[in-house]
């Protein structure tokens, strides 16, 4: 009798090939123009302080409402994708977002209609940058994990989540040579956000839906067409899967249910403190090199030079992530990013801050990369997308606190830089201990 393999099976034996490259890089770029256009809003906000003359607790209500938006994003992006497919919500999220952002070039100066309507539209259409942004990261790192063979799914994660750190350099590069050009220099930045409008033709008939996802719509004549072109990629023979229709699951899992409370709370923690530390540093960066006297040009250069740490970070996390396991390597990243923003916070001259600034860069999106690996393996097929997204939805809540003119400014007027940056390594903490109430999942198949 011929030997049987469930179509997940037969993908988790599967090498590397040029299928995973090509489902990895499609997403990679959707994940680096995602990170593009948060990179850009930290840029933009300090040179419209300075254009527009805009406070810093202003400039803190147009980068909250993009969170807002991203929370919500985050939420109904995961949902949808257990519902419609992680494919199709992942091309609509980039239209959504390109769209926003591209019109967001166009939001009239306050010397026409006036600084409070000039802001109110600038940050209507941020909301609805956020929603896209939101909604994109979990369903696109879902998508990859469920196509990713086991031996190496957390290597390939963080790779696609180093595609963050190639979209932020991005955002340092337009920041740094586009945006003090001229008075109209941020608007032709936001103007690029419109890139992500048409690639979303390609992520929708370029890239795969997922099988599983295939298989609990009861597709299965797809899920097998799926299943058997990366067999050929990789040049092994197809053997007989059982019929894995709707019925397979009911998709009535809940997140909260008492096999996952555990790793759902921990989870939610994490996501909460990396949150508020990340967004709370690097949106900020460039605003508070300004604000210490640091012309804004040298600056963003400043902000370049740490934002490239970010690479090496992700590097070390892809190997070591399936070495020591996905929850040491998170926790030990998230330790280097509490000791690190301490230092940075106390750094007295501008080589330490650019040294400790690295040293954040690279620990900090190393544990990014370790943290988007762990999610998509906590749950099954029938709420995987849910669990995601309402994780980074909840984190998301930690980007608007953190973001507001209520938090890092008011932090800032009561102890300087030390003050923000020794909360955010307390948050990083915070973050390290609950990752170690996570499972370990290296090696391991996901679950149906």
């Amino acid at each position: 009798m011929a030997e049987t393999m469930t179509r997940a099976q037969r993908l988790d034996r599967l090498p590397f090939t040029r299928k995973h490259t090509k489902l990895l890089v499609g997403s990679g770029v959707g994940w680096a123009l995602d990170a593009m256009d948060v990179g850009l809003i930290s840029f933009v906000m300090a040179a419209l302080g300075a254009q527009w003359g805009l406070a810093p607790d202003m400039l803190g209500y147009i980068a909250m409402i993009g969170f807002v938006g991203m929370a919500v994003g985050a939420s109904l992006g995961g949902w949808f994708a257990d519902r419609i497919g992680r494919r199709n919500v992942f091309a609509l999220t980039l239209v959504v977002y390109g769209i926003a952002t591209g019109a967001s070039a166009l939001v009239p100066g306050p010397e026409g209609i006036g600084i409070m309507a000039a802001v109110a539209i600038l940050a209507t259409l941020r909301f609805f940058v956020g929603l896209g942004l939101g909604a994109e990261l979990p369903v696109a790192s879902t998508l990859v994990s469920e196509y990713a063979p086991k031996a190496i799914r957390g290597r390939v994660i963080v790779g696609l989540e180093a595609f963050w750190a190639v979209g932020w350099i991005m955002a340092a590069l337009l920041g740094y040579f586009l945006i003090p050009v001229s008075e109209d220099g941020w608007r032709w930045a936001l103007g690029v956000g419109i890139v992500p409008t048409l690639y979303a033709l390609y992520v929708r008939f370029g890239l795969p839906e997922s099988v599983r996802y295939l298989e609990k719509q009861g597709r299965v004549e797809e899920a097998e067409a799926a299943v058997r072109s990366y067999e050929e990629a990789a040049g092994v023979q197809a053997v007989p899967s059982p019929d894995q229709g709707a019925s397979a699951n009911t998709g009535t899992e809940s997140i909260w249910s008492p096999q996952y409370r555990v790793r759902t709370a921990a989870l939610w923690i994490v996501w909460f403190c990396i949150n508020l530390s990340y967004y709370g540093a690097f949106i900020w960066i460039p605003s508070i090199l300004v604000g210490r006297g640091f012309p804004l040009v040298r600056s963003f250069g400043f902000t370049l030079v740490i934002t490239l740490a970010q690479l090496p970070g992700y590097a070390v996390a892809a190997w070591l992530i399936e070495v020591w396991g996905r929850r040491i390597t998170l926790s030990v990243f998230l330790l280097g990013s509490a000791i690190s923003a301490g230092l940075f916070g106390f750094a007295p001259t501008e080589t330490l801050i650019i040294v400790f600034g690295c040293m954040l860069s690279f620990f900090n999106l190393g544990a990014w990369g370790a943290l988007y690996a762990v999610g998509p393996e906590l749950y099954p097929t029938g709420v995987r997308g849910t669990g995601t997204g309402a994780a980074a939805g909840f984190g998301r809540i930690a980007s608007i606190i953190t973001t507001s003119p209520w938090f890092v400014p008011v932090l800032l007027a009561a102890g300087g830089v030390a003050l923000p940056f020794s909360v955010f390594g307390v948050a990083f903490l915070v973050a390290a201990g609950a990752a170690l109430l996570l499972p370990e999942q290296r090696a391991t198949a996901l679950a149906a």
